[in-house]
């Protein structure tokens, strides 16, 4: 059988793809998770992130209006020119996961393939339950079913040329509401009819993770299609992490590049640093689940973006993959979790 990965500018083979980011967003509105600031810092985090300013705002991204807001034009300019400096760098696919309710932009997201050479695919699926207007938050789950199956099988309602490539991030809160146990088990049907990739977004307790891909897993989704997402702040304890790649989903690290301990959206959990989350594939790669590992940056604010003062695409290609051999990694392993692992789960048979 011959295989193929479906990006926003057609299919490809999947020995095309190169350094593979799973986890990113070029265009999208995070507006909802606006978090009033300390009162002492509050006139710090507003307006454009500068030298003088940018600090706030990455300890407190969710406090800037204008942070939020990654779909705006500053924001275009800055995601064009931060995914150039990752082809430049040796970068080959970024795999855009914003689904219904977090503001998608299919144009632009074949600008950015146009424009830089790098292969975007695009996921289809639905965000949490409180992002969804009113005419999407009722909908049955075979609805559902329909408009992930012709997303992936015939073209988005936005833009009939491009075929989703995935599903995801399908994303849930805690505990699961209707809408999103609705949307996961549609996801695991039209994975077992079409063999799609799949990719989920769990709230930020332990059990989320598990509850999801039963859920899955019963709807007839394939566990060596699927990922979980944010791992890196949701699994901190090693033995259930242990416990979760036992299910054989990818597990994926996609936050590299936040190294503030203290994260907004939780309080009562400390964000690892990069150098802690290359600890925890470390551990995986010894316990024989290297060919389960995805790393990604999750950007979906300004502040990332080098424009404003962050660490862009190239971060875990410049800054990170260097320093994997340190941890004890071949660069066998290395090429498996950057390049084949992605390459896997993106293809369909």
């Amino acid at each position: 059988m011959v295989g193929k990965v479906q990006t926003v500018l057609g299919n490809v083979s999947p020995d095309q793809l190169g350094h593979t980011l799973t986890h990113e967003h070029l265009a999208m509105d995070f507006s909802y998770f606006y978090t009033p600031p300390p009162a002492a810092i509050a006139d710090q985090v507003q307006g454009t992130p500068h030298m003088g300013n940018v600090g706030y705002i990455r300890q407190y991204p969710y406090s800037s209006q204008f942070n939020l807001e990654f779909g705006d034009q500053a924001a275009k300019d800055a995601v064009l020119q931060d995914v150039k400096m990752f082809k430049r760098s040796g970068g080959g696919t970024i795999v855009e996961n914003s689904t219904e309710g977090l503001r998608r932009d299919i144009g632009f997201y074949k600008k950015v393939s146009q424009e830089t050479s790098v292969h975007i695919v695009a996921g289809s699926g639905y965000y949490i339950a409180d992002l969804q207007a009113p005419a999407i938050a009722n909908i049955k789950e075979e609805e559902m079913y329909d408009r992930m199956l012709k997303d992936f099988t015939e073209g988005f309602e936005e833009d009939s040329s491009v075929k989703a490539g995935f599903l995801g991030e399908i994303a849930s809160a805690w505990p699961l509401r209707d809408f999103e146990r609705k949307a996961i088990k549609a996801a695991g049907e039209v994975q077992q009819q079409t063999g799609c990739p799949v990719s989920f977004h769990p709230h930020r307790l332990p059990e989320a993770p598990f509850e999801i891909i039963r859920l899955y897993l019963e709807a007839g989704g394939r566990p060596d299609k699927a990922v979980m997402s944010h791992l890196d702040r949701t699994l901190q304890d090693e033995t259930k992490l242990l416990d979760f790649s036992d299910l054989k989903t990818y597990c994926q690290f996609d936050l590299f590049g936040v190294e503030v301990s203290y994260y907004q959206l939780n309080p009562t959990v400390d964000m690892p640093s990069d150098a802690q989350r290359l600890d925890r594939i470390a551990m995986l790669v010894r316990e024989g689940r290297g060919d389960r590992v995805l790393m990604s940056h999750d950007i979906h604010t300004k502040h990332r973006l080098s424009a404003f003062g962050g660490h862009g695409y190239s971060h875990i290609i410049n800054n990170v993959v260097p320093r994997m051999p340190g941890k004890g990694l071949s660069d066998d392993v290395i090429d498996q979790i950057i390049v084949k692992n992605p390459a896997t789960w993106l293809t369909i048979y």
